[in-house]
């Protein structure tokens, strides 16, 4: 081939690639117009702060965002972490006013050694990308048909008494993670780990109870004395971020924030993608749990002690600004 016919090949050649590359800008642009593209795509700038093309923990894009989320707070407790802060202490107790706790050291000692002594879920990074479902129990799930979708994410957080059996294709059958506290529990199979909210001391003294002698058989009602859990698959939500969740993303609305707006805290420090599912009213504005038949107006909404409202927006707030994908149900 003659040097001027190669060199229009060249220039053909180019012009070509760089009309694919415009055509692929466009198509892409429309379904998903954000930097992100160029970020995750061509990798122009330095990697991201996780290994999925979206990351939760992105900074710099939302001040909203950037303006609460603290990385220097873990979600869940550990002895090293277990050291609480005067005022922390002090509002902690509050919550549901234990009038004579037991010496909390006291209680921590016995406590990790029973459940691991161990800080999970410290291995964020550019290399892991770890995708979260958090299954609220709205009514909003029936006849979701979410089931296959919740079930393909790494970690699928449940809470309180969330059922699988016979909802599975609209809820999912896997659960990876179950919060609750004493006046929610259930019994879990040896696959799930169990993560506790605590609300006083004496929600401590039950894990250990529970798990244990089953003396332990009345907080401010009847508990279930002994649950099946694994021991090792045991954590306990830190009262120190309970704290951190209620002043800095519910800036102190409500008496103390819900299970289900606490464990979304959980999944957005440990996830580095979460969709949510289960949260808010149903198509028709009641409010009710998925398993009722019933349709109990403000069921889990008004309970005297959560602020729903403002949790929800606050949920919507995130999904607004892509942080989470919320999805809303029937």
């Amino acid at each position: 081939m003659s040097l001027p016919k190669l060199r229009k090949f060249q220039a053909l050649t180019l012009l070509l690639c760089i009309i694919t590359f415009t055509m692929v800008l466009f198509n892409y642009t429309l379904r998903e117009p954000s930097a992100y593209f160029f970020k995750y795509a061509f990798r122009l700038f330095p990697r991201g702060p996780c290994g999925c093309r979206r990351c939760l923990a992105e900074l710099e894009d939302d001040p909203w965002f950037a303006e609460r989320f603290n990385q220097s707070f873990h979600p869940l407790m550990s002895r090293k972490g277990s050291l609480l802060p005067e005022d922390t202490y002090r509002w902690w107790q509050w919550l549901q006013a234990e009038r004579q706790p037991a010496n909390y050291s006291e209680v921590i000692d016995k406590l990790f050694q029973i459940i691991p002594d161990k800080e999970f879920y410290m291995d964020s990074g550019p290399d892991r990308c770890r995708t979260c479902s958090v299954v609220g129990n709205s009514g909003n799930l029936k006849d979701s048909r979410y089931g296959p979708l919740i079930d393909a994410s790494d970690f699928v957080i449940r809470m309180n008494q969330a059922r699988t059996e016979g909802f599975e294709k609209d809820v999912g059958y896997r659960t990876t993670h179950h919060v609750m506290y004493p006046e929610s529990a259930v019994d879990l199979d040896n696959g799930t780990y169990l993560i506790l909210i605590p609300f006083k001391t004496l929600d401590l003294e039950w894990i250990i109870s529970a798990l244990t002698t089953g003396t332990i058989k009345y907080t401010y009602v009847p508990v279930m004395p002994n649950i099946r859990a694994s021991r090792d698959k045991v954590m306990v939500y830190s009262p120190s971020f309970f704290k951190y969740v209620y002043d800095t993303w519910l800036e102190g609305h409500g008496r103390y924030p819900s299970t289900g707006f606490l464990a979304l805290m959980f999944a957005i420090h440990v996830c580095d993608q979460v969709n949510v599912y289960g949260f808010g009213a149903d198509q028709y504005g009641n409010w009710h749990h998925y398993w009722e038949n019933n349709l109990v107006g403000g069921a889990f909404r008004q309970t005297g002690v959560h602020d729903g409202d403002h949790e929800y927006n606050v949920t919507l707030l995130l999904a607004d600004k892509h942080k989470v994908k919320l999805f809303r149900g029937r």
